[in-house]
């Protein structure tokens, strides 16, 4: 390892002997970072590591500034799982947990199925959220079941998968492995035979794809784990680099950052209305509630709630709020 190397980066590669496009990624620093806020079972520590590693890699294809969000929703002992990545791979991510489930009764092998999706209505939902989003312009967003053919979807990578086939209509293939150290994955997509110079036989094109799929099934979990991405497809790659090439671009840094704020908080209370607020105030003496990615609390007592509706605006009211308060 070089001592350049970054412990949460994604590097992204191209083949010459086929329309196909890499990325490896490997998150320590980050998913340590999101793992500290709260303790979850070691089914859904490695559920939610699997959508990271996915997440990143995902948005990572898109070319676009502004947040991509995946979220699995379900019905089972986990309610939603949520990732969040902008452009500049800066992440957060969290597990909502059903209070009516034991989950100390959990198997550390549970599957997405079986967390998520018992009763077979569990669905995938991926939001491209652009950064120069115009008011009333809604964000982009795809759905998909998490079912293939009338059966449960069992994993993070056949989910997104069954999303990029349904919604994008690319073939995508990922390989995901997390544990309570780090997170990692491998992403192959199949990118159109377009016309031009990088036009190839169909054959040759489809030949390629299937080649890559079967040396890229030989990575291992604790390859994925531990080693570092340009290491990684150094090491799968190595025989398809000699004989047809391989390029790689820069390995691009991923860290942990929360967009949660008070402004957004006291926005939230507006929209939830004067008079609800209000009743809450009657039973406690602030309002209080805390970020589900990053676990900042933020109080706001009567006087604080009062400004939020006589102000102007929400940064005008949070303005006049003491400045230690969160």
């Amino acid at each position: 390892m070089t001592d350049k190397y970054s412990p949460d980066s994604l590097q992204v590669f191209v083949f010459d002997g086929a329309p196909v496009r890499g990325e490896i990624v490997n998150i320590r620093d980050s998913w340590q970072a999101i793992l500290a806020r709260k303790d979850y079972p070691p089914a859904v520590k490695k559920l939610l590591g699997d959508l990271v590693a996915a997440g990143v890699l995902l948005c990572g294809t898109l070319k676009f500034n502004g947040s991509m969000i995946i979220q699995a929703q379900g019905n089972g002992a986990v309610r939603l799982l949520v990732l969040e990545c902008n452009e500049h791979l800066v992440i957060r991510a969290t597990a909502k947990l059903n209070d009516d489930i034991d989950l100390s009764t959990l198997p550390d092998d549970a599957d997405l199925s079986d967390l998520i999706n018992p009763d077979g209505q569990g669905r995938l939902v991926i939001t491209l959220d652009p950064a120069d989003r115009k008011p009333g312009q809604n964000p982009y967003q795809g759905i998909v079941a998490l079912s293939d053919d009338g059966e449960p979807v069992k994993n993070i990578a056949q989910a997104i998968t069954l999303y990029m086939r349904d919604s994008e209509q690319l073939e995508t293939r990922l390989w995901l492995a997390s544990d309570e150290d780090s997170c990692g994955g491998l992403l192959l997509q199949r990118l159109p035979n377009m016309g031009g110079q990088l036009k190839m036989d169909d054959e040759i094109a489809a030949e390629g794809w299937s080649r890559l799929q079967m040396l890229s099934d030989t990575v291992t979990n604790e390859e994925l784990l531990n080693l570092e991405p340009k290491v990684l497809m150094n090491r799968l790659y190595l025989d398809e680099s000699a004989h047809h090439g391989v390029r790689s671009f820069d390995e691009r840094p991923i860290k942990f950052g929360c967009r949660c704020s008070r402004i957004k908080v006291a926005d939230m209370l507006k929209m939830l209305g004067e008079e609800e607020v209000n009743s809450i105030l009657l039973e406690k003496d602030a309002v209080e509630t805390n970020c589900d990615f990053c676990g900042q609390i933020y109080i706001f007592d009567a006087v604080d709630c009062k400004q939020i509706f006589a102000s102007p605006t929400i940064v005008d009211a949070v303005k006049q709020a003491p400045s230690s308060k969160h």
